[in-house]
């Protein structure tokens, strides 16, 4: 995990705290006035992958992003990476809060874990939104040699130092490039930084090795609220087609298209914040 606090660059980094709230020390952003609004990222990222739909949003919600535990400026006070683990902290950590989301959104490993949320939660949100929801599986052998590898990864603990040793701006460019994503240079240098930090990857590789779809998959049909699940055409790491296998199981759901990679919400911002604008009114 970075060193706390978030440096003087990062975004909205006036806006940053801690908020301890077992077993975690999470690192919390929030601002504007109105319904509360939380924001979910994907693995691997942090609250900065909402830069440039905060500001939008918040002209009529109180908009909370957090980071996941162990990622970005979030301390992991236990081991706790599944899905089911991370939906329930941050339910946790919600209800301490007396927050009262009106809707969630979460984008790609995020939109898991607010669908999750919306299942158990004592107080779930009115409307969700996906964002290139990772809601399918690997395929075929991949399903099973790509968790492997990240458990194998994970049981080493000189990984995150041996793969942050690696990480440039120029390594981040092509991974997010094979994502279908063109982003910024401001963006790239935040990726970069996390990327570089060991605990950051390391907590990344965990909640890779922990992640089982599957039951939530089959819970699906359970939920009751309105979901939009938007999709980036271009998305090379999540395809359209996991979201409208997803949106046939839901109750009630849509998707909705954008040119786009994966990183979608960075890449327009505003036309996400549009269509989540139009979403919860």
């Amino acid at each position: 995990m970075p060193a706390w606090p978030p440096p003087a660059d990062w975004p909205h980094r006036e806006r940053s705290e801690r908020i301890a709230v077992a077993p975690h020390e999470w690192h919390v952003q929030s601002m504007g006035e109105g319904p509360d609004l939380l924001l979910i990222h994907g693995s691997g990222g942090a609250t900065h992958s909402w830069r440039g739909v905060m500001p939008i949003l918040a002209r009529r919600h109180r908009l909370i992003a957090v980071d996941l535990p162990g990622q970005g400026f979030t301390r992991a006070g236990r081991p706790r990476f599944s899905l089911d683990a991370m939906a329930a902290d941050l339910s946790a950590l919600v209800l301490s809060r007396g927050w009262a989301p009106r809707g969630v959104v979460g984008h790609s490993a995020g939109a898991a874990v607010a669908l999750r949320m919306a299942l158990d939660t004592p107080r779930p949100p009115e409307r969700i939104v996906g964002i290139n929801a990772a809601l399918g599986s690997f395929e075929g052998a991949a399903g099973i040699v790509f968790p492997a590898i990240a458990r194998t990864l994970v049981a080493n603990p000189f990984t995150g130092f041996a793969v942050s040793r690696f990480a440039s701006e120029r390594a981040t460019r092509r991974m997010l490039s094979s994502m279908g994503s063109e982003i910024d240079a401001e963006g790239l240098g935040h990726y970069a930084r996390l990327f570089a930090s060991p605990g950051h990857v390391q907590a990344t590789l965990r909640m890779m090795a922990s992640w089982d779809l599957e039951p939530l998959r089959r819970r699906l049909p359970e939920i009751d609220r309105p979901v939009l699940l938007i999709v980036g055409e271009h998305d090379r790491a999540v395809p359209p087609s996991v979201s409208e296998a997803a949106a046939g199981r839901l109750r009630d759901a849509r998707v909705e298209r954008m040119p786009g990679g994966h990183l979608l919400h960075e890449e327009r911002p505003a036309e996400t914040a549009a269509a989540i604008e139009a979403h919860l009114a």
